[in-house]
């Protein structure tokens, strides 16, 4: 960590290497937005199919029985959709249920974490709401950053002040936004997970501990002890993202269950009332079948479309955290591990933490 280039990026979206269009569908964007977004595509795509092929569009309907065919075939997927749904739900409420012994031992790690946390924040209890408690973590992260500052700046050694002062410039420049976007957010939006998201905790940790441990030596006793507070502050983010993520998982099941259930009724309606009673051969311009079909065909495929909106959120979430603590997933574009020369001095390229 020689100069502030050594800093990987904080916000998970510059940690991402798609672009920004399809960042903010996969994740930022309304997921009713982006369900209406699949089935107006696949409308649109059935319609210029249609229209563009060489056959006329009245013998493509009626050459057969395709239409027909089809409604059945989405008529049955709708069910076997709703039942996956089913499964879903089973899964979620499974987390919930267990014998009584089983409760206890969950209450009793979170009141042990959460007593944790009290006695590092130095508060007689800790915030009750996931953004505060998110929050009163990182607010703690920076002072103790600050801290850190103050008590390696007694130490004669220019090489350790200057990396430790681009070390906390990062920190508590992320650490105020997330801050800041974790102030007044309410749990259940998306908006607290990636807020928590966007502290990069990981590599926080990671540059701490390699600082003082290529600096042991110098270090004094006050400072080693700055060191190791700030460490703990950092380890106690971790798990209590991942414990909120967990949740909001769960919640967005919840939610993804009961919206599905919901669209999955006009679905079957649309996709049966089509089989009994729509025949494009009473339809007298073929176009007019053809849009009539392409609607059809589309509202009966809401319920998937749903399912793919919340799920692609919920899978790219998962990829980019599959890892807690300090550890390497994937390859970047810095593609070696911080090298430290005998200096101590930070060199070569190096791999991005996963966080």
């Amino acid at each position: 960590m020689s100069g502030a280039d050594d800093q990987p990026s904080d916000t998970m979206r510059e940690r991402v290497p798609e672009n920004s269009r399809k960042f903010w569908v996969l994740l930022n964007a309304d997921r009713w937005l982006v369900a209406g977004g699949i089935v107006g595509a696949v409308f649109v795509a059935l319609v210029a199919a249609g229209l563009l092929h060489p056959t006329p569009v009245r013998t493509l309907l009626t050459d057969g029985d395709p239409l027909e065919t089809l409604y059945q075939a989405l008529v049955g997927s709708t069910i076997t959709g709703v039942t996956l749904v089913l499964t879903l739900s089973q899964l979620v409420l499974s987390q919930e249920q267990g014998p009584i012994g089983d409760q206890r031992e969950r209450m009793e790690g979170a009141m042990s974490f959460r007593a944790d946390v009290e006695d590092v924040i130095g508060e007689p209890v800790s915030p009750a709401q996931p953004s505060a408690f998110l929050r009163s973590l990182v607010k703690l992260t920076e002072r103790r950053a600050q801290a850190l500052e103050d008590a390696v700046g007694e130490i004669d050694d220019d090489d350790l002040t200057a990396k430790v002062a681009t070390y906390v410039e990062n920190l508590e420049g992320n650490a105020e936004t997330v801050a800041s976007n974790l102030e007044g957010s309410q749990f259940g939006e998306f908006d607290v997970v990636f807020s928590a998201l966007n502290y990069n905790y990981s590599w926080k940790l990671y540059a701490a501990r390699r600082i003082r441990a290529a600096h042991a030596d110098a270090l004094s006793e006050s400072a080693a002890e700055a060191f190791d507070e700030l460490i703990e502050a950092l380890e106690l983010f971790g798990p209590a993202r991942e414990h909120f993520k967990t949740l909001y998982f769960q919640w967005e099941l919840t939610d993804l269950s009961r919206t599905v259930l919901y669209a999955s009724v006009p679905a079957i309606a649309v996709a049966v009332g089509a089989l009994l009673f729509f025949d494009p051969s009473y339809v007298s311009r073929g176009r007019v079948a053809l849009v009539v079909a392409a609607l059809t065909v589309s509202v009966t495929l809401t319920p998937f479309a749903i399912l793919l909106a919340y799920v692609l959120r919920i899978v790219t979430v998962t990829k980019r955290t599959l890892s807690i603590g300090p550890f390497i997933l994937r390859e970047t574009d810095r593609s070696h591990d911080l090298d430290w020369d005998e200096t101590g001095s930070a060199g070569g390229e190096r791999r991005e933490v996963e966080d």
